[in-house]
């Protein structure tokens, strides 16, 4: 499998009517964006590190981003990890992620920020799926799938659109490669 990143993007437009007394439209753009990439490392270890204990592992590996996490509930579906940026990452401040899925077996993530991050600035609301598969005893696929919708009847630019994937394959390869100089941690 080619390790480069192939980048797909699909824009769905969507308006929702809300009748009241006089009619009108919220209007807003859907996209959905997707992105895979090869990782050479295993995937028990990218899970644990980049899924599971991300909070922890991700303000020690890229400072420069991640001023610090906190982690509300147990980890599993249902809890809230709170991402705190560094001031250089203005006008970004903090995302507070809510964990839908985290299916261990199949190896799946999916979280909805529901508070910071691009909310608020161009966008209206933005969820996150990862899915990673093994390839080999020490290489793993992880597909990204990026769902958004807009805060008004435009379309994200696609350099917007490429900012959001590039966030996600920034802090996989950055757990890729502490996992890689770390060959002990996360075993």
């Amino acid at each position: 499998m080619d390790s480069s990143p192939s980048l797909h993007h699909q824009p769905i437009t969507a308006c929702r009517a809300l009748i009241r007394q006089n009619t009108f439209i919220d209007a807003m753009v859907a996209g959905c964006c997707t992105e895979e990439l090869t990782l050479n490392v295993s995937v028990h270890r990218v899970w644990k590190a980049a899924a599971c204990e991300d909070h922890i592992l991700l303000p020690k590996i890229m400072p420069q981003y991640f001023s610090g996490a906190e982690l509300i509930g147990d980890g599993e579906a249902g809890s809230t990890k709170i991402f705190h940026f560094d001031p250089g990452m203005k006008p970004l401040i903090f995302v507070k992620n809510h964990v839908e899925v985290l299916d261990h077996g199949s190896h799946t993530l999916k979280y909805k920020t529901v508070e910071g991050g691009h909310l608020g600035h161009t966008l209206k609301s933005h969820t996150i799926e990862h899915k990673y598969d093994a390839l080999s005893a020490d290489t793993c696929s992880l597909k990204i799938k990026v769902e958004y919708d807009t805060i008004d009847d435009k379309g994200l630019p696609e350099e917007e659109v490429n900012k959001i994937k590039e966030g996600s394959v920034w802090v996989a390869k950055a757990v890729e490669g502490y996992l890689t100089t770390n060959p002990a941690a996360y075993a």
